[in-house]
């Protein structure tokens, strides 16, 4: 079964499914160690919280744990660090355990590039998974990564499989943004809310990593990471930092300057390959509109705060369709750009 494509592990970063050491969240570990060894545990957890923060992660450390004491009654009450040595922990890094399955997007067999969403097809394997007699009588354990990615026909699928679970069969759900879930999907799993690293914490897994921060670059790193491992590498491994910077200035400037501005940013982004870096970008103009609207109605300032609730709207669906239908990506982020321009 597979554990994930390895082109969703950013340069710098280890694959979940092959991280021994996980940092922070100690509650949460805490409560999955004692809830399972209870024997009470649910069958279908829902793991939240921002993007980069350790859920597949734990989500893995979890589905060790569970394999390695298939009866709840000899587990310990902690989670501890996986022996990388161990044969579970070895056929789960390398995609060969026949007792779990990892749902993500799958790739496009004819670009190689992964698909928008994670699609019908993908849940079926869940159901195929589900029907095979485990040789072992082991937990069966699926982790979907994410659930936010889930088109609404792959979405019914999962729910038909959440009303009525298998015996013995376990499911991790991811993600960054639950109220985007369908509410019977979320209904039937137990939420469990990861909070983003403190600074002592995120600074550990950047050392695990040997990702060192420069020392005049280190504060706004760790301002901007906000607490996401994910994040802080692509400001650090993926000229983030640079793109920010690119940014302000599109916003700082007018007349031909700013025309100028917007066209070396959109060609940094739009480059072919660069799809970690545009899908930062996409966020940052997303979250840098949020806030504003966010600021203006806190001000008491309606109209400015309806009229950049309804710009995040816009933007939101411009980038969505032209990931879609594949438009060209410069064209979208002049347009976006010009948008911004006009209104912030």
């Amino acid at each position: 079964m597979s554990t994930g494509p390895e082109t969703l592990v950013l340069d710098g970063a280890i694959a979940p499914s092959g991280n021994a050491t996980l940092y922070g969240h100690d509650q949460a570990q805490s409560f999955l160690a004692q809830s399972y060894q209870s024997g009470k545990g649910h069958h279908a957890i829902l793991i939240e919280g921002p993007e980069g923060i350790g859920k597949a992660t734990l989500a893995f450390r979890f589905a060790n744990h569970v394999l390695r004491y298939p009866d709840h009654a000899d587990a310990p009450g902690a989670l501890h660090d996986p022996d990388p040595e161990s044969p579970v922990f070895r056929q789960i890094a390398g995609g060969a355990s026949h007792n779990l399955l990892y749902l993500s997007r799958p790739a496009d067999p004819k670009t190689g590039k992964l698909k928008s969403a994670i699609t019908v097809d993908e849940v079926r394997k869940a159901g195929k998974f589900f029907s095979q007699t485990s040789g072992t009588g082991n937990w069966r354990i699926v982790i979907v990564d994410t659930a936010d990615e889930l088109n609404r026909s792959a979405a019914n699928a999962i729910l038909k499989i959440l009303e009525e679970p298998p015996k013995r069969a376990m499911f991790l759900v991811l993600s960054h943004a639950p109220g985007k879930l369908l509410p019977t999907i979320r209904s039937r799993c137990l939420p469990l809310v990861l909070r983003p690293l403190d600074e002592a914490d995120l600074l550990l897994a950047l050392g695990h990593l040997g990702l060192n921060i420069p020392a005049e670059k280190r504060s706004r790193i760790l301002t901007l990471s906000g607490g996401s491992v994910a994040q802080a590498i692509k400001l650090i491994n993926y000229g983030g930092l640079e793109i920010i910077d690119a940014f302000d200035t599109v916003i700082a400037q007018s007349g031909p300057a700013q025309r100028r501005a917007m066209h070396r940013l959109a060609d940094a982004v739009a480059q072919k390959d660069s799809d970690t870096l545009y899908g930062f970008f996409v966020d940052h103009i997303e979250v840098f509109v949020s806030e504003r609207a966010r600021g203006a109605a806190i001000a008491g300032d309606v109209n400015r705060a309806y009229g950049l609730s309804r710009l995040h709207s816009a933007i939101t669906e411009r980038f969505t369709v032209a990931d879609a239908y594949n438009l060209e990506r410069k064209q979208t982020v002049l347009t976006v750009l010009g948008e911004l321009a006009a209104q912030v």
